[in-house]
């Protein structure tokens, strides 16, 4: 099987910067026009910036963009109700014709969303597995009974179908063992961030093997990485230029989980998490917002032009439909 690599943009959590739109939306049309595969957005209820909310986001891209496809990096599914959420990407993904992307997660011990949506942060694993569950029947069953610790529902049947068949698969984050076990048993790929080429690697055998466990498999094609990038003349500088909001963990340098310096060095980067097993990048460019457009314009041409598996000619009709 012929692995095909596809590489977007993350706009993180602080994609408006100001009181006006436009910043963002010109950002996101210049992506388009490079061949980018998609962008993603992030979701956050209780931050210290202005941030958007995901869904009705994505919904407004929808409309917006015609070519690449869209995302969340990721959503967090214990601070909503899994019945609305499956009708609302429902919904989302039929208009769109399937271009929704998605990566769920169950969010970090620091955030203020659990107390916010009056969850109680100590069940927000259990509550983001049941959610999983309950979607997924939502999208595929009719007539759906469904009586779990936290969600019930009685002959409950969501139409439309989504769009893609079986609904969008459910990608999931984290690095954690309970994250492992949760893509092997219960999603359909892995997206995580923060993590080096050899974490992947060991990974992807993790999660595996707790798929094989239940008679499952992975698609071999469905494992990515979130990876900070910066653009500059060599490593040093590239730190420099991203600040420390680029530190995301304590036991290792960010030189181990980012892509930084000149295009020759991030390209090699993002080949050692390829040699790991990983098919699928959202790169997500770090310093000034100013400089961000530059950024991307660079990764496009220098990193994505080589990497990234050509679209063939029928992938470019759908991505054009």
């Amino acid at each position: 099987m012929i692995m095909k690599v596809r590489i977007g943009i993350s706009l993180g959590d602080g994609a408006l910067d100001s009181e006006s739109p436009d910043s963002v939306l010109e950002f996101i049309d210049d992506c388009e026009r490079w061949d980018i595969d998609s962008v993603w957005v992030s979701d956050r209820i209780a931050a210290p910036r202005p941030t958007l909310d995901p869904v009705v986001f994505m919904a407004y891209l929808a409309s917006r963009m015609r070519n690449m496809k869209f995302g969340t990096s990721a959503l967090v599914l214990p601070t909503r109700h899994p019945v609305v959420l499956a009708k609302q990407l429902a919904t989302l993904d039929f208009l769109c014709k399937g271009r929704l992307l998605l990566v769920v997660g169950i969010g970090g011990d620091d955030s203020r969303d659990f107390e916010a949506t009056g969850v109680r942060k100590e069940e927000r694993g259990k509550r983001g597995d049941e959610a999983i569950v309950l979607m997924k029947k939502l999208w595929t069953e009719e007539q759906v009974n469904f009586e779990g610790q936290f969600y019930s529902v009685r002959d409950l049947t969501l139409l439309p179908r989504p769009y893609q068949k079986g609904g969008p698969p459910v990608w999931v984050g984290g690095r954690s063992k309970a994250a492992f076990r949760r893509a092997g048993r219960l999603a359909d790929g892995w997206l995580v961030s923060s993590v080096t080429p050899s974490e992947v690697a060991a990974g992807i055998v993790a999660i595996r093997n707790h798929a094989a466990e239940v008679g499952r498999v992975i698609p071999e094609d469905h494992y990515g990485v979130l990876v900070p990038y910066v653009f500059a003349n060599n490593n040093e500088e590239a730190l420099k230029i991203a600040g420390p909001s680029i530190r995301r963990r304590q036991d290792i340098p960010p030189s181990d989980y980012s892509a930084l310096g000149t295009p020759d060095q991030v390209r090699r980067k993002i080949q050692e998490y390829i040699d790991g097993g990983a098919t699928k990048f959202v790169m997500r460019p770090y310093g000034p917002k100013e400089a961000h457009v530059e950024q991307v314009k660079i990764l496009a041409k220098e990193v994505i032009s080589p990497l990234q598996t050509p679209f063939s000619a029928a992938e470019r009709v759908e991505r054009l439909s």
